[in-house]
């Protein structure tokens, strides 16, 4: 290690010049875009109530606390997209996950009493247990025999929609959404939507991991320079396995809440393209699809962002039809607000002064 001297004025001047990081930067453009979300919707509905939580029969409602707690399964998937990109990877099996972790959870409970808050207990476990091993499995497929993470999560994406099926039989199963499962997605703790706290509850979970840990700057070693970071001791094989094996679970979970709230489990539209709209919030929150430095709560605001605009299509008369576009022009214009080279490209040139 070559030793770096900090006495004497240069090492004062490079103190100066260093900018000190600012980690809320990167979040300025979602909050943004999020608050011109919000204030469309106030004025589309002609009310602030758009905004303003409510309580009705002791529990907090109204039409933002409903998108916070429709945000929960997407914030779950996204999550477990971040840390995977972090790494440079990629995870397109999520939404089969999602809908398998559902489909055994549900093709339990229908055998027995579902109202034995013991078997809601078995079928939740079981039901992650599985959701956790097909993550591992993914992990398994890249660190250690190095498949390409896209064709590797591929092939689940595909073959897990069947597994679902074969599960549930081809049938639709339907559980008894009063009953102990049904908490799950419908119940409240405090007048707050359990959804809402489970999903808060992961974020600060990983946040604590991830930035009070060495675990955030090691995913960022990884992704930023997977064979520089091997050669210093880094066992990237294991971090790679784990964090798709957190993924699957966290997808697992969110079929699980999916489930609670519809009383079902749908083995064919059960969490149809959330991969997609994970991918999208992570991109919105400021995490680069290339690997190294990525943002949990960007990715939280990323996910409030996509959940607020199917409101916001729907408030301003527009029909389901748009939400894809909106979603793609959202994301484009966020995409190019955070680019430091589309951003100088749009200040005015500076003009030298004549010396005379």
């Amino acid at each position: 290690m070559t030793d770096v001297n900090t006495d004497g004025p240069a090492a004062g001047a490079a103190e100066k010049k260093a900018p000190a990081r600012r980690p809320s930067r990167g979040l300025l453009w979602p909050l943004l875009i999020l608050a011109a979300l919000v204030l469309v919707n106030v004025i589309a509905t002609g009310s602030v109530d758009f905004v303003l939580p409510q309580w009705q029969d002791g529990r907090m409602g109204g039409p933002f606390v409903t998108v916070l707690r429709n945000s929960a399964p997407l914030l779950l998937v996204a999550l477990g997209m971040t840390l995977v990109i972090a790494v440079k990877g990629i995870d397109l099996s999520v939404g089969a996950v999602y809908a398998i972790a559902a489909a055994v959870a549900c093709q339990f409970l229908i055998g027995g009493d579902q109202q034995a808050l013991g078997r809601v207990v078995l079928a939740v476990a079981l039901a992650l247990a599985v959701a956790a091993a097909i993550g591992a499995w993914n992990g398994t497929m890249v660190s250690v025999f190095g498949i390409q993470p896209i064709v590797a999560t591929l092939v689940l994406m595909i073959a897990g929609r069947g597994i679902a099926q074969l599960v549930t039989g081809g049938q639709i199963p339907n559980v008894d959404d009063a009953g102990p499962f049904g908490g799950l997605g419908r119940g409240s703790v405090l007048t707050v939507p359990v959804p809402i706290l489970i999903g808060l509850a992961v974020l600060l979970l990983l946040a604590l991991l991830t930035r009070k840990t060495a675990m955030g700057m090691l995913l960022e070693a990884v992704g930023g320079n997977p064979e520089a970071s091997r050669l210093s001791g880094i066992r990237a094989r294991e971090l790679t396995l784990a964090v798709y094996l957190i993924c699957g679970l966290l997808a697992g979970l969110a079929g699980l809440i999916s489930a609670s709230n519809l009383g079902s489990a749908d083995a064919n539209n059960g969490g149809l393209w959330i991969e997609l709209d994970a991918i999208l919030a992570v991109v919105l929150g400021g995490t680069a699809l290339t690997g190294g430095r990525f943002h949990l709560l960007g990715t939280a605001l990323g996910v409030v962002i996509i959940k607020t605009l199917e409101v916001t299509i729907i408030n301003v008369g527009l029909s389901s039809q748009w939400q894809f576009t909106a979603k793609a022009v959202v994301v484009f214009a966020v995409a190019l607000l955070q680019s430091p080279e589309f951003r100088r490209r749009l200040q005015p040139p500076t003009r030298k002064k004549d010396r005379s």
